[in-house]
């Protein structure tokens, strides 16, 4: 079970993992807990680190005296015992040094390297555990801290560390066992793990839940839930529409399409493990426990055709397109222009490309546009200068709207549904895209519109649940 930043940000919230543990481990006996930092801790560990990097030395001591102040407000109201609870601030206070002395370090130095970056934000994880661990203990849930670095093995790819899987099984049973062993819960650290020689390294966006899948396959476990502030995986962002519902079940398939295209329940990398595994998975709300949420199974047997199970959208999007006659039949245009934009460090969410072969299109984060365009007009400053290429140019800001579901596959007219929903409610639309996998449609709106997209596609949704 993992439990995000929200589900351990407050005694409050504790209070509400300690309920459902006491209920789960009745039933499953064996339970591994994973948990993030407290709720923003982890910015504010950053910022402090890289504020030092500038010579401010007045972030990180007021970041200190923040740290100390939340896990103090936690121990003081849970642990009531004062013996324990001198113990927990021994704990937290030599933690709180070691990130002053890394901040010192980095101000003396004028520089944060990754992997200075890496030691000071896994400072929040390794708060957090001691904390939850020891409120567990206090209240007849014999539990232990474990530091993730015990357990996974990862690169040294600092920041976005890869695990290796096989080091880290042998590492995690050989220290989790004994703790099942003895009816213990281990409280393992989300989100870090170490190096071969003991560098401490971060797993990168979705860490913690990366960790717990990790965790999942290697010892195997039976199922991996991840206990977030939401009522499992929506049918829409509820902020854009309001009747949007819990979606009860989802293809490993779905919601790896869903991740990537905005819906940020789970990042799209920390499904990889329990896939491989063959472990089911379920993403829960700590502060609705009773809801059942939303359970990702490898294969879904009797999706309904022409189900559309969710849209979502991601914002701050432009469109940029590479154009020109000269392109016709040219080899490698493709992969010089990808070639630049990957020179950026730029992610593309989105391809398209005229049958003529007479433009690229594709989509990236609208912060992205000067670097890309620039690094475009660079690689193909000849063709530009001999105007086989007439320009390269982007869009406003646009949005990309993605309906997702197993059931469109093969399904005739599915397409025509979705854009005559878009027509009836004026919506245009500059760009489409699908996958071979048929699991999924992208279509690219003006930002302008794309409320309006999203509500008037999940309408269809609607219809097929009155109808079914």
């Amino acid at each position: 079970m993992k439990f995000g930043g929200t589900s351990v940000g407050s005694a409050e919230a504790m209070k509400q993992v300690l309920e459902i543990l006491i209920a789960e481990r009745q039933r499953w006996g064996n339970i591994a807990v994973v948990i993030s930092a407290m709720s923003g801790v982890t910015d504010m560990l950053i910022e402090s680190a890289l504020d030092a990097k500038l010579g401010h030395s007045d972030t990180f001591h007021r970041t200190a005296g923040e740290l100390r102040k939340k896990h103090y407000a936690v121990v003081d109201e849970l642990l009531p015992d004062l013996a324990r609870k001198a113990q927990v601030k021994h704990e937290i206070d030599h933690l709180i040094s070691d990130f002053v002395n890394l901040c010192q370090a980095i101000t003396v130095i004028g520089e944060a390297s990754p992997r200075a970056l890496d030691a000071v934000a896994a400072l929040g994880e390794r708060l957090n555990v001691r904390t939850l661990a020891a409120v567990l203990d206090a209240n007849g849930v014999p539990a232990q801290y474990v530091e993730a670095t015990q357990l996974i093995v990862a690169n040294s790819e600092f920041q976005a560390a890869h695990p290796d899987l096989e080091a880290s099984r042998s590492h995690s049973r050989q220290v989790l066992e004994p703790l099942f062993l003895q009816g213990r819960i281990p409280v393992v650290t989300g989100f870090i793990a170490a190096t071969l020689e003991g560098a401490i390294v971060t797993l990168g966006r979705g860490g913690s839940d990366y960790s717990a899948a990790i965790l999942g396959a290697v010892l195997p476990a039976d199922e991996v839930w991840i206990w977030t502030d939401v009522d499992g995986v929506m049918t829409a962002d509820p902020r854009l529409v309001v009747s949007a519902h819990t979606i009860p079940e989802l293809s490993y398939r779905e919601i790896a399409e869903l991740a990537y295209f905005g819906a940020k329940v789970l990042h799209p990398k920390t499904i990889r493990p329990v896939i491989e595994a063959g472990i089911p998975l379920r993403v829960c709300n700590t502060f609705n426990p009773k809801n059942p949420g939303t359970r990702l199974l490898a294969n879904i047997n009797g999706q309904v055709a022409g189900a559309i199970k969710a849209v979502t959208a991601i914002q701050g999007q432009s469109l940029i397109t590479l154009e020109g006659r000269g392109m016709l039949g040219v080899p490698g245009v493709a992969a010089r222009t990808f070639g630049a934009v990957a020179a950026t460090g730029t992610s593309v969410p989105l391809i398209t490309q005229a049958s003529s072969e007479q433009s690229i299109c594709f989509a990236v984060p609208i912060e992205a546009v000067n670097q890309v365009i620039v690094s475009l007009e660079s690689a193909f400053k000849d063709e530009i200068d001999s105007q086989d290429i007439d320009r390269v140019w982007s869009t406003d800001e646009v949005v990309i709207i993605t309906v997702v579901g197993a059931g469109m596959r093969n399904t005739p007219g599915i397409a025509g549904r979705i854009f005559t929903a878009l027509g009836n409610k004026l919506v245009n639309v500059i760009a489409v895209a699908q996958g071979s996998s048929e699991v999924s449609i992208s279509l690219v709106v003006d930002a302008m519109q794309a409320e309006n997209g999203v509500k008037a596609l999940h309408e269809l949704i609607e219809k097929e649940l009155s109808n079914g």
